[in-house]
């Protein structure tokens, strides 16, 4: 896809990785739209960046990400591309997480995401994208993340079937699948002490990449062995 002048909506926008998305799409030329959580963080990415339109969602609650997507396009007249760079970690032995925990990573890591791209597919047009952080984690579960991965290959399971439906009608599922990063996130666990953890990569390189998988119509971005981001025109 083309991305100057492309209508983008990054759902996570005011994350470290989201942001870094953000801001590369924007240099490539891309309208770009914030969604995030109500509050300072969304407050704060509307200043920083003005005229760019806000819209907040709650994660746990999947109609409102579905809402996010359809205030964007109707104020827009469409969208041409959808990115979810949010998400939620818990760290434990799987007998001590408990349900609820659970729960919850699997309605912020898969549920919600999926609610996004339910409303998109329903407003794409061919030439169109979606996109999705998973992570390593998806094809290596971990010990003491059992339901942090779980989670995560749940929507990369999503991904994939979704994928092949959407081939047909021109629109591309991108799976954005990288290694630790320095983010901050996995020092900001539901429950659990954060492991020890290998030196984190750059987000902002990952998000250099992004941009270049959506230009490319890719399907996958994963890290290579030097952790630097590797662009695949085609899922395995």
């Amino acid at each position: 896809m083309e991305l100057n002048g492309a209508r983008v909506l990054v759902a996570g926008a005011t994350g470290v990785l989201g942001g870094a998305i953000t801001t590369e799409l924007a240099d490539r030329g891309a309208r770009v739209a914030l969604a995030g959580r109500a509050g300072s963080r969304l407050a704060h990415a509307a200043r920083t960046r003005p005229g760019t339109p806000t819209v907040s969602f709650d994660a746990y609650a999947p109609e409102s990400c579905a809402r996010a997507v359809r205030e964007v396009a109707a104020a827009w007249g469409g969208l041409d591309a959808v990115v979810v760079a949010f998400g939620s970690v818990a760290f434990g032995l799987a007998a001590e997480v408990g349900d609820k925990v659970a729960e919850h990573l699997m309605a912020v890591n898969h549920l919600a995401p999926a609610a996004f791209f339910r409303a998109a597919l329903g407003i794409l047009r061919p030439g169109s994208a979606i996109a999705a952080v998973t992570g390593v984690v998806a094809e290596r579960p971990q010990p003491r993340m059992a339901d942090y991965s779980a989670s995560k290959a749940a929507l990369t399971a999503w991904l994939d079937a979704v994928r092949r439906e959407a081939r047909g009608a021109g629109i591309t599922v991108l799976e954005i699948r990288p290694t630790h990063l320095d983010t901050g996130f996995a020092e900001r666990p539901v429950t659990g002490t954060t492991p020890r953890l290998p030196e984190g990569g750059d987000p902002r390189q990952v998000a250099v990449g992004v941009a270049d998988a959506l230009e490319a119509d890719a399907e996958l971005l994963r890290s290579g062995p030097d952790g630097g981001p590797v662009v695949e025109r085609r899922a395995r």
